[in-house]
């Protein structure tokens, strides 16, 4: 009997030869021959054994950025799927800690109305917005 796990993150379907050559095309492309793995090669012009150093790994990235704007009209949509499909990855990880801020900058031409002032600023601060505000310009 087999077990089969399907997730949206993890599970493959793949066919077993397909997987073995690549598999075995990706190892003689790591083993650069019988040289290495620090063994020793062999005297070098003073007489002196010498060895080959492992290949490391190249340094992976530490730290993501990301700036985006979202239509207005349709912000849970957008935000929905930011989150889905960067968020949800990013926060996956061990040792991940992740902040997203949203940003709210708006223009309006002919002023805002004294009401909508009021609404906006008692909204921002029962949000625990931490900076809000309004300017003359």
């Amino acid at each position: 009997m087999v077990a089969v796990t399907l997730d949206d993150t993890t599970s493959l379907l793949v066919k077993p030869e397909i997987a073995r050559k690549q598999a075995d095309t990706e190892t003689a492309a790591r083993s650069p021959g019988p040289t290495a793995g620090g063994e020793t090669v062999g005297a070098s012009a003073g007489g002196k054994a010498t060895s080959v150093e492992p290949p490391t790994a190249p340094a992976r990235p530490k730290r993501f950025y990301g700036t985006v704007a979202l239509d207005a009209t349709r912000v849970g949509r957008d935000a929905g799927r930011i989150a889905d499909e960067v968020i949800a990855h990013l926060s996956g990880l061990v040792g991940s800690s992740v902040t997203v801020t949203l940003e709210i900058d708006a223009d309006v031409s002919g002023g805002v109305p004294d009401g909508v002032v009021r609404t906006v600023t008692e909204n921002s601060r029962t949000l625990k917005f931490s900076s809000y505000g309004f300017e003359q310009e």
